[in-house]
């Protein structure tokens, strides 16, 4: 028990540091980008499409205030998977100079590859939101659970392959992640239900990835070797 959670409390452990500190001032401004044109859009469509005036307006603004905010709350895990993508190698290069000095520099994945996997992250994570929602709905209880499960999933074996690729190839990186699954799994767990906490929804893209930096060093020594 006590190796699934000390990747997170090691993580968690670091949260003074400069650089996590800048990347969640960073996360968190881009998060207020992003749902802020998301209400404001939400906003313009109602009025251009429906042209209400008085006290109709006046409702639709509120429902479509309402609808906004539910619907970022909605988005705010796939959001913040595709931002901490983003600066991902930054957050690794720190826990690793901290825990793990001995490492040689990583390579890290082409800009092109780090965008790709972002974007293909938050999509899956938003994929399997839906259906986690449909889950919830069709089955009251067992559906959040499921939920979870799912979004821990995501978001789990998401940040883990991108992670190891900083120093493995993709396809040592699924290999890896596959012995790795319960450690990967728990940590995405721990994220999933992190998003739905405020506040600590902010920190999701730096735990998360440094957590992830952890569990990697744990499994790629030997025995496992490269291809």
């Amino acid at each position: 028990m006590n190796s699934l959670i000390s990747p997170l409390v090691r993580a968690i452990g670091q949260l003074d540091d400069a650089v996590f500190l800048g990347v969640v001032a960073r996360s968190l401004a881009w998060s207020v980008v992003c749902f802020a044109a998301l209400y404001l859009g939400a906003l313009w469509a109602v009025h251009h499409w429906l042209q209400l005036h008085g006290t109709l307006g006046w409702i639709a603004d509120v429902f479509t205030s309402v609808g906004a905010v539910l619907l970022a709350f909605w988005l705010f895990l796939p959001v913040a998977a595709v931002i901490g993508t983003f600066y991902l190698d930054r957050i690794a290069a720190a826990v690793e100079m901290r825990w793990y000095p001995a490492l040689p520099p990583a390579q890290g994945a082409p800009l092109r590859a780090q965008i790709w996997d972002g974007l293909s992250l938050g999509l899956r994570i938003l994929l399997l939101n839906v259906l986690a929602l449909l889950l919830a709905v069709l089955i009251p209880g067992l559906g959040l659970v499921l939920g979870w499960l799912i979004a821990a999933y995501a978001i789990g074996r998401g940040l883990f392959v991108a992670v190891a690729m900083r120093r493995i190839s993709r396809p040592d990186a699924e290999a890896l992640y596959r012995r790795a699954r319960l450690a990967v799994l728990s940590q995405g767990g721990f994220m999933a239900l992190a998003a739905y906490l405020p506040i600590l929804n902010l920190l999701i893209p730096v735990l998360g990835t440094a957590a992830m930096v952890h569990v990697l060093d744990r499994f790629i020594a030997p025995p496992f070797q490269p291809t």
